[in-house]
């Protein structure tokens, strides 16, 4: 699980930056006479910020799930090892 956290680090790092320059990018668009309200987007971009979390928090539990699985896999087969000893 040490090893996965430096890549749940560096999304974490960018996100504030990226939501700045959608917030700047929104607000620039409807100076331009965008039809989308800049609220609009920002709240699309909260709601895929929290899909992100979300998506996030499933992948460490499967990576979890899977690094339990392949250790009782190499359990498993030092046993079968010595039993056919």
């Amino acid at each position: 699980s040490t090893a996965n956290a430096p890549e749940d680090d560096a999304p974490n790092r960018y996100s504030r930056t990226d939501r700045t320059t959608y917030s700047r990018y929104s607000r620039d668009a409807n100076s331009s006479g965008s039809s989308v309200p800049s609220n609009t987007l920002e709240k699309r971009i909260e709601e895929l910020e929290r899909e992100l979390a979300k998506e996030r928090q499933e992948n460490a539990r499967l990576m979890k799930m899977t690094q339990d699985k392949e250790e009782l896999i190499g359990k498993l087969k030092e046993e079968i090892d010595l039993l056919n000893r």
